[in-house]
This record gives structure tokens, C-alpha cells and sequence, in this order.
């Protein structure tokens, strides 16, 4: 299998927010990282308990990896870098030459950049297989014309583009650009979209609500994307965090909505935290006390999986539609 949703933190990065101490304390070690070592060596232990990870894992061969480019302006003037998810493309690059056997490697490039296409060839040329847009971050228009030449040359290149749709929690995040609007000239101009995490949203405020498993509290989008997806040859959707406690709730109803599995890539967005014990989808506790042991964290996230996805599911193999030379 191959994880087609992970993150490379900012070498920058010092766990100062509030997140990300919270995180650490409650999720490190279930995450495979040592606390301790990764307050004290932020990047350099992430990275560790990255690829030990994988190399280890029973489940996953590869992973798709890929930073978070910064916001900027139409002068190109820079706005905003968050310290812990900004990581840079060459910092993805210089993982893959370490690790090309585990290794997928995608770009991020905020198309306001004024090189941006010439930056698009640079990592295609470098071995970059794909894109990543963090528009609602960014605040920009993916719709907007002028990203036409853009969305021209990840055709050209045979590379696939995945949209951030929905909520967001890690970044500052424009709710106008989190829609499944956002996707619809990429679309129409052929390039092959990933809408990331089923484009479930935190749409409730009452978390009675949100946890629901009943269809009738789903984010509409969520309805759309599945007839989207039965409708657009290029479009594709991942399973990226999706068991975390709001989104989980839909499992077992998209593991039902079988006209769609051809189109549904499997994946994880590590290291976004999730918890098998305290969660929203329908497993029976002995089960969920069955998996919370296993170590691996890649493992783990995929042992829930396959409870709804049958290990013979297209999901696993569905990474070849778009990664045809993985």
C-alpha cells in the first residue's frame, strides 16, 4: 500500500504552540516519536520517527510526502510561514534523495509565485510527482484565470494536484476557500484532482451532532463529491484523516458506496493525530481494544481501515491511477 497523505515539517520547527504541546503530550508516542527527544530535536526526530516508521510498517511500502508552501502576495511579497508546517520542496527533495525507496515526492507552490511554473519543471525535472494546494491558507481563488498557464503545466506534466477541501485546524484557514468549488477549473481543464479528506467539514457546533452516524448530519459536500466522482474521470478523493472523531463517522457508509472505490485513494495525513478508543465510527470496543496495541502508527491507522475496506478493496491500489510509475 501506499500513503497518499503525509506531511514533512518545517526544519524550522519548535513545537511552540499551544497545538502542537498539546499534541505532543497526548500523541507523540502513539505517533511512534520519543516526547522528550522531540521537543528537545524538533526536526531531526520527526523525521527519524518518520521513516522508521515506514521502514517498519507491515502495511505501507511508500508514502507521498509533500510541505506547505508560504502565503504571499500578488507582489509575491511574503504574509505568513507557520514555523511547524511550512516545510520547504527542497526539504521534501532532500528526504527523497535520502530515502528515494520509501518516498513519493510532492511539491507545494503557491501559484502567486511569479516563478511558479519554472519552479513547477525544476521538481518535476527533480523527481516530484505531484502538488499540493493549501488554498484556504493561502487565500486564493483557485478559480481565478490567470492560474490557467498553471494548471496547464501539471497537465503537460502528468502530475496530479491535491486540493485541501474542508475544514482546517492546523493553519489559519479562509472558509471561502475550502469548498469543493474550489476544484472546478483545475477540472475542467483536465488536470487530475485529489480532493484531501472526503471534503468533510466541522460544519456542527453541537458535538452531539457532529458525531452523529446518521447521513442526515453529513456535511452536504461530502453527497456532492460522491456524485462528482462518479461523474469526472480525472477526479479522484483520499481518506486522509479520516479517523479523526468527526470524520470517522462516515466509514461505514462510504464503505457502501461502492460505485466510488475505483476513485478512492487510501491515505492517512500523518502526523495529524487520531484516537481508536474514543471515536465516532462503529466498531465494537473489542476490536478497538485489539488495535490501540499495535505500535506502528501507519499499522494501526490501517488496521481500522481494512475493517471497512477488505484488503482485496481498489483503495490500495487505486495510488497506481494516478502514480502510474509507482
Amino acid at each position: 500500500m501506499v500513503d497518499m497523505h503525509v506531511h514533512l515539517l518545517s526544519s524550522q520547527v519548535r513545537f511552540k504552540r499551544l497545538y502542537d504541546k498539546l499534541a505532543i503530550m497526548f500523541f507523540a508516542r502513539r505517533l511512534g516519536a520519543n516526547p522528550r527527544r522531540l521537543m528537545k530535536n524538533s526536526y531531526e526526530e520527526y523525521l527519524n520517527t518518520l521513516t522508521n516508521s515506514v521502514k517498519t510498517s507491515k502495511k505501507i511500502k511508500k508514502i507521498t510526502v509533500f510541505g506547505i508552501d508560504e502565503k504571499i502576495d500578488e507582489e509575491g511579497e511574503l504574509l505568513h510561514k507557520d514555523n511547524t508546517v511550512c516545510a520547504s520542496n527542497d526539504d521534501v527533495l532532500n528526504l527523497y534523495k535520502k530515502h528515494s525507496d520509501i518516498i513519493i515526492p510532492f511539491f507545494s507552490i503557491n501559484p502567486l509565485r511569479n516563478d511558479a511554473l519554472k519552479l513547477i519543471d525544476k521538481y518535476a525535472d527533480a523527481g516530484f510527482k505531484g502538488a499540493k494546494f493549501m488554498q484556504n491558507y493561502w487565500e486564493i481563488d483557485t478559480n481565478d484565470e490567470k492560474f490557467i498557464p498553471y494548471y496547464e503545466k501539471l497537465k503537460k506534466r502528468n502530475l496530479p494536484a491535491i486540493f485541501h477541501i474542508g475544514s482546517e485546524s492546523s493553519l489559519p484557514s479562509n472558509k471561502a476557500y475550502e469548498s469543493l468549488k474550489m476544484i472546478d477549473l483545475p477540472l475542467k481543464l483536465g488536470v487530475k484532482v485529489i480532493v484531501a479528506h472526503m471534503a468533510l467539514s466541522y460544519e456542527s457546533l453541537k458535538i452531539s451532532r457532529a458525531l452523529k452516524r446518521n447521513p442526515k448530519y453529513y456535511p452536504q459536500e461530502y453527497f456532492t463529491l460522491i456524485e462528482m466522482l462518479k461523474t469526472y474521470d480525472n477526479l479522484y478523493a483520499d481518506i486522509s484523516a479520516i479517523l479523526t472523531p468527526v470524520r470517522a463517522k462516515v466509514l461505514r457508509h462510504l464503505s457502501r458506496e461502492k460505485e466510488i472505490h475505483h476513485k478512492l485513494l487510501y491515505a492517512s495525513d500523518y502526523p495529524v493525530p487520531f484516537s481508536i478508543i474514543l471515536n465516532s465510527y462503529d466498531l465494537p470496543l473489542s476490536k478497538r481494544l485489539k488495535f490501540v496495541f499495535e505500535k506502528n502508527p501507519f499499522d494501526r491507522y490501517a488496521l481500522v481501515i481494512n475493517e471497512y475496506f477488505p484488503i482485496e478493496s481498489e483503495i490500495y491500489t487505486n495510488y497506481k491511477k494516478v502514480l502510474p510509475d509507482n
